[in-house]
């Protein structure tokens, strides 16, 4: 690999080095985009706790480089969480096609399918590392948040208003849930996907509201 990260969909999307007024911090950021890049190839490959070692030998600098960039693997992990953000951000934020709420729900089932899929490396790397490193536990709880924000901005008051309806919603869109029907239940992305759609589906049926019925029968 001659230049790690660059034909990766995870390499680091901020160009630091771009604007640096000097050389000598110019081949210092590039350095240190080399070791973030690096750290992301090899996630992304199934390494879900890359050495230092290993992360030198892909970014073709010294072990003391690695630690001199990033004092901690921490400070490293903050790098990629923070480029893998900027890399799926652009999810997040795409308009829906659907015009009513209940099919934008189900149109939450296929974005998170697309985005769980592309991040699943490093969503379990950051669950691997997440007992003991507080910035993950935070990041995760930020995610988990997000995801829950997107969600509640969906469904109508009468939805919001049933706790336990939301809360099997937010269950269901989880990535625990896609990673279950992957992983534990060998299912493919196209059978997971319509068996979440089935439970979503099932689920709002108890919403008797004549709008609720119709959303679903249009859905």
């Amino acid at each position: 690999m001659n230049d790690p990260g660059k034909g990766s969909p995870y390499r680091l999307t901020a160009a630091k080095a771009a604007q640096a007024p000097d050389g000598r911090r110019h081949r210092s950021q590039k350095s240190q985009a080399r070791i973030v890049n690096a750290m992301l190839e090899l996630v992304a490959k199934g390494n879900l706790a890359p050495s230092a070692d290993q992360i030198a030998d892909i970014a073709k600098v010294g072990r003391r480089s690695v630690f001199r960039h990033f004092s901690d693997m921490d400070s490293l992990y903050r790098e990629m969480s923070d480029s893998i953000a900027a890399t799926m951000g652009s999810i997040a934020l795409q308009p829906f096609q659907a015009s009513d709420w209940v099919g934008q729900v189900l149109e939450l089932v296929d974005r998170r399918a697309m985005g769980f899929e592309k991040m699943k490396p490093f969503l379990l790397a950051a669950q691997v590392h997440r007992h003991r490193s507080a910035f993950l536990k935070t990041s995760h709880a930020r995610f988990v948040e997000m995801l829950r924000t997107v969600l509640l901005g969906i469904v109508p008051k009468q939805v919001a208003g049933d706790a336990v309806t939301v809360e099997a919603l937010d269950m269901l869109l989880s990535f625990e849930s896609w990673c279950r029907l992957r992983d534990d239940q060998g299912l493919g992305v196209a059978k997971s996907r319509r068996v979440l759609k089935q439970a979503i589906e099932a689920l709002l049926q108890r919403q008797v509201g004549p709008d609720t019925e119709k959303a679903l029968n249009t859905a």
